[in-house]
């Protein structure tokens, strides 16, 4: 589903501030792969995100999604590709338009314009009526409402739906609760788990929280230092504690893992 190749990236060439971010970092995912990836701040977590997703282009290497290198293509032509969540819940929907626009306009995306100038259908509102349900957020009742007036949590929850309306080849979840107190994060990363195994979608979920990282998903992956250091699956992974991942990294790493939010959070 997901093959990225020898991936190089380095910013700010040639100045004081030149960072290599990635150094030829490679990974193949499955189809229905749900892979959590930690990291401290600036092990390349976000940068592989961003390559994926196409913000920027790679220095060297190929990244090929569902059998089709993307490598070349803008951003805007991998979002066909791709369901995206930020950590910043307002970058995620249009606060100005109402719920059932906004997942109107995820439920469109790639359609030709003259299919924005309809109203919503009776049948797409008892379908976003029933989606929302299911977040038990009680949204379904306040379908009309403008986002802008909802909490950070209901609309990463949107957000969540809008990403993953169209099945996308690949679901990017950029540390999407980051920004949110523990207990709503905890209720959209069940919403995460509820949406992405019904939908069986393959699945990267950047996060600091090495909790979250070992309780999310059927794959773990540490990066450190513009590498990937650790890829720990299946049973190994079922059994990982926090203790186990800290002793892995300092023996892979040879170093501690000093991120007390990525521990205690």
């Amino acid at each position: 589903m997901l093959e990225i190749r020898n991936v190089y990236k380095t910013f700010n060439v040639g100045t004081v501030n030149e960072k290599t971010a990635l150094k030829g970092v490679s990974l193949t995912l499955e189809d229905g792969d749900f892979v959590t990836v930690i990291g401290g701040n600036g092990a390349g977590k976000s940068t592989m995100l961003n390559a994926i997703a196409g913000v920027w282009p790679v220095d060297e290497g190929q990244i090929i999604i569902d059998g089709e290198d993307v490598t070349k293509l803008p951003e805007y032509k991998r979002a066909a590709y791709l369901g995206r969540v930020f950590q910043d819940p307002m970058n995620g929907t249009a606060a100005t338009m109402e719920i059932q626009e906004n997942l109107a306009l995820a439920k469109r995306r790639g359609k030709k314009r003259r299919v924005f100038a309809m109203g919503i259908t009776k049948a797409e509102k008892e379908e976003y009526k029933n989606l929302l349900a299911t977040l038990g957020l009680g949204l379904e009742t306040r379908m009309t409402s403008k986002v802008g007036l909802l909490s950070g949590g209901q609309r990463q929850a949107i957000t969540l739906l809008m990403a993953s309306l169209q099945k996308p080849k690949l679901l990017l979840l950029d540390e999407h609760t980051a920004a949110l107190d523990p207990k709503t994060a905890a209720k959209v990363l069940d919403t995460t788990d509820r949406i992405v195994n019904k939908e069986k979608l393959t699945t990267i979920m950047i996060t600091h929280n090495m909790k979250d990282a070992i309780a999310h998903g059927n794959r773990l992956i540490m990066m450190m230092d513009g590498h990937i250091i650790l890829d720990i699956k299946g049973e190994e992974k079922k059994r990982l504690t926090v203790e186990d991942l800290l002793h892995k990294f300092e023996e892979v790493s040879g170093e501690e893992f000093a991120n007390d939010k990525a521990i205690l959070g």
